[in-house]
């Protein structure tokens, strides 16, 4: 019995990877098609987060102006990723509604209207960025060795920002109609060629030019770009559910403007929590770099740790707009709380983990006495409510996936701005707990997501949200 199940497992496994685009995610056993859509979810939040660090990784050899850069670019580009995520929350619910009402045209019409959007978006922030990359890097504190070192890659970072919009965007076309795989292969193929090409163009290795940091913007790029090609591939005809003819690319305002509404509260959400991550890290900065520090390398850790709860909330996001689709409420709903279920044990499993070897993964990262209390006491105090925030996590991607973008919104206000930043606020400087304040209002603000989560759930509003 344990073989047959090994191998039905594995099987399962490989289908997940291979992707069917035949597969019907409103029927059958809600574990299987929650394991057929999470797997690939997983996956592809994996290659996001290496995006985040290759760059970094291979740009440390240039020099401090060199990293400054990057980090100084990348926060300025939040603000474009804040727009791509709200875009693509918007465009998954609606696609995965389409889809499960069987409708495949308007889907394709719906997909349509999102890539119109993403030129829009494109365009903007791109010209913005060539004809101001200069004027970006010292409004974000750079001096003038920064400037000179960086104005270039900036310029291409943003002149390029199509590909960062387009497969952010194909991606969630992927998702909501339950290509899953087709999203994670793109992402996979876009980071293997930004890892190869980022040291060559980088240094000159072998045939390649030395372009120094401008490398590492090409690299991203021409890796990113290739991702949307192969993403546009499959949306033109190469074998996902989705079918983008140009019949699809006539313009329908009305559509439009409904993608826009359901996105404004994605991208809110994402400014929400942004911003008040922001005002936390501030307050940790008045305590001194040490402190900085082991916050940084505890959020890291915890970051890379949700990966796989966070691939499962994705799931849910397209089992519901799909179920819902279909008629099928009553499904959408036990759809989502078995994803809650797996997220809450997943993340008790990682939280004992961390709690129990917590010393060890600081040392990962760092062997600075100071700053590796700090590390230990963040991660520590942030595990302990890693089962309910994994359960809001699956819960507000249930709602985004509805199409009720708007409610995790009023959520993020109320337990980041209303809770989390006050109490900081109070702990740290009030009541003078210093650091270990901000983290106690970062696990207050967690169990509270969850709680109200849950309550906003159950009341079932979310099942008439018309998409």
């Amino acid at each position: 019995m344990t073989i047959q199940k090994i191998r039905n497992g594995w099987l399962l496994f490989k289908q997940s990877m291979a992707g069917d685009s035949e597969f019907d995610y409103t029927t059958g056993s809600i574990g299987r098609v929650t394991v057929m859509l999470a797997i690939p979810m997983i996956l592809e939040m994996a290659m996001e987060s290496v995006f985040a660090v290759v760059d970094i990784f291979f740009v440390a050899g240039l020099g401090t102006e060199a990293v400054a850069t990057v980090g100084l670019t990348e926060a300025m580009i939040t603000l474009l990723y804040a727009v791509a995520i709200g875009l693509s929350m918007g465009t998954t619910a609606m696609i995965a509604r389409r889809i499960g009402e069987k409708e495949p045209e308007a889907a394709s019409l719906a997909a349509g209207q999102a890539i119109w959007i993403g030129v829009l978006v494109s365009a903007l922030v791109g010209l913005i960025g060539i004809f101001y990359a200069r004027n970006i890097l010292l409004l974000m504190g750079a001096d003038e060795t920064v400037v000179a070192t960086g104005e270039t890659y900036t310029r291409i970072m943003f002149g390029s920002c199509f590909t960062i919009v387009f497969l952010f965007l194909i991606n969630a076309i992927f998702r909501g109609a339950g290509d899953a795989s087709l999203a994670m292969r793109a992402l996979t193929l876009a980071n293997c060629i930004n890892i190869v090409l980022d040291p060559c163009l980088i240094y000159g290795y072998g045939p390649f030019p030395e372009l120094g940091l401008t490398g590492a913007a090409v690299a991203t790029n021409i890796g990113r770009g290739v991702g949307v090609l192969y993403g546009l591939y499959y949306l033109c005809g190469g074998g996902g559910r989705i079918r983008l003819h140009f019949a699809n690319l006539h313009l329908q305002f009305e559509l439009i403007v409904s993608l826009v509404r359901i996105s404004i509260g994605g991208v809110s959400q994402f400014l929400v929590a942004t911003a008040s991550w922001v005002f936390l890290m501030q307050i940790v900065s008045g305590f001194g770099s040490e402190a900085v520090a082991g916050y940084t390398i505890a959020v890291r850790v915890v970051m890379f740790t949700i990966l796989p709860a966070w691939g499962l909330s994705n799931a849910a996001a397209t089992l519901v707009g799909q179920n819902l689709g279909a008629g099928l409420p009553q499904r959408a709903e036990t759809s989502v709380w078995h994803i809650v279920k797996y997220n809450a044990m997943y993340m008790g499993f990682a939280s004992i983990l961390i709690l129990l070897f917590t010393r060890s993964i600081v040392g990962l990262f760092t062997q600075e006495p100071v700053v590796v209390e700090y590390a230990i006491q963040c991660l520590r105090i942030f595990a302990l409510a890693f089962v309910a925030w994994g359960a809001g996590m699956a819960i507000i991607q249930a709602f985004n996936g509805a199409g009720d973008t708007m409610t995790p919104t009023w959520i993020n206000v109320l337990c980041f701005w209303v809770v989390q930043v006050p109490l900081a606020y109070t702990l740290a400087l009030g009541l003078n707990f210093g650091p270990v304040g901000v983290f106690w209002a970062v696990f207050a603000s967690d169990i509270l997501t969850g709680i109200v989560g849950y309550l906003v759930f159950r009341r079932g509003k979310w099942k008439q949200r018309m998409v």
